[in-house]
């Protein structure tokens, strides 16, 4: 058992600046974009914030703006929080003898006396802040660093694979995937790393002519650079790359947003699609990670440069933004229930049924939590 937590201290343990100082910095942006959203939309909503927080528990540093509102940095950088006023708890739980108990003048100011639709945009505000935040990330690296691509060759093909049962040879282009245009290498990887045991019918230029091919991608564990395994859909086809064989598309803004907007797209359909089939039982459910898996492949992509990081921080964003949204009380797609029952009624749920929907909320991300943290250690064990 010893020497197990040794190596699992030693993996993470790579030094501060490999590890840690990623993660912070990735983890620092998302959070802070996602509490801001709150932040903003409830500035412009009359509603006064007490606290705006990276972190839980005890404040390191902090100021007070004009406006009377604490800007913190606290211990435990693992989130943070927007405290407004009327709140009882960081998670924006009411007190109802303090609610009841305001003034005129403090019930205006107070986000629990705001209507339902104003609290529901604000907290609506972090996700979507999560999802602009994507969108800006990705169309900043297109616009600076181009789109990057390899055609989509067949140079070589496994025996007994997909690609060889489809009739795949070696030169072949594909063009198309199920009437989707392949534009590179990386674009057929995406569709059939993510269609495995579905059929697919493939487009291809073979020489001067166009052929159609139908193959199923097989569902294999990769080992990514890394030496992180990954459940994927493969052909058996290898690009061998050459130099001068990547070409990098220069876009213009207007086009780097729509290709933004495009990777956030496919983040958001992966990432559903993945938890959906984990509750269809097509999926395993391994895959899910907490802080310790994020800071190893913060550590990892950082080894690579900072664009890698960038766009890692963008993918984290989309991921914090969904499950936000999960319609779990204690988290925001919880409070938007809520808020969507209370829009029904004509009223707010009890207090008792809100106190009963929060308690299970947290067991809910609590056992979230356990299962990811395990997740992590044996997947810190088999590296």
């Amino acid at each position: 058992m010893s020497e197990f937590f040794l190596h699992s201290f030693n993996t993470l343990g790579h030094g501060l600046t490999g590890y840690v100082v990623p993660f912070l910095f990735v983890l620092t942006i998302v959070v802070f974009f996602h509490e801001l959203g709150h932040f903003l939309v409830a500035r412009w909503s009359g509603v006064k914030v007490l606290t705006f927080s990276l972190g839980f528990g005890p404040e390191l540093v902090g100021f007070n703006d004009r406006h009377g509102t604490r800007w913190k940095i606290s211990a435990v950088p693992l989130g943070g929080y927007v405290k407004f006023f009327g709140d009882d708890t960081e998670a924006s739980t009411p007190s109802a003898e303090t609610l009841a108990a305001m003034t005129a003048e403090e019930r205006d100011g107070s986000f629990h006396h705001k209507k339902v639709g104003p609290r529901a945009a604000i907290v609506a505000a972090g996700p979507i802040a999560n999802f602009i935040l994507a969108i800006v990330i990705f169309t900043c690296l297109f616009t600076f660093f181009g789109k990057p691509s390899t055609t989509a060759r067949v140079d070589k093909i496994e025996a007994n694979s997909a690609a060889a049962a489809a009739g795949f040879q070696v030169g072949d282009v594909v063009t198309a995937i199920d009437d989707t245009k392949i534009g590179s290498f990386s674009d057929m990887q995406r569709i059939v790393g993510t269609h495995a045991g579905e059929k697919l019918t493939f487009t291809v230029k073979r020489g001067d002519t166009s052929v159609q091919l139908t193959g199923t991608p097989e569902l294999r564990e990769v080992k990514d650079p890394f030496g992180n395994m990954h459940r994927l859909g493969v052909l058996g086809i290898t690009r061998q790359t050459a130099a001068g064989d990547t070409v990098t598309e220069r876009v213009d803004p207007a086009t780097a947003l729509w290709l933004g907007v495009k990777e956030t797209w496919f983040v958001i359909d992966r990432t559903l699609a993945y938890i959906g089939g984990v509750f269809a039982g097509r999926e395993a459910a391994d895959q899910v990670g907490g802080p310790l898996r994020i800071a190893q492949i913060s550590g990892q992509v950082a080894s690579i440069g900072l664009a890698a990081l960038i766009h890692l921080a963008a993918v984290l964003s989309i991921s914090i933004g969904l499950l936000n949204l999960f319609p779990v009380p204690l988290l925001d797609g919880g409070h938007l229930l809520f808020y969507a029952v209370e829009a029904i009624r004509g009223r707010p749920l009890s207090e008792r049924a809100q106190e009963m929907g929060f308690r299970i909320g947290l067991g809910l991300v609590l056992m979230l939590m356990v299962f990811a943290t395990y997740n992590d250690i044996l997947h810190l064990a088999a590296s």
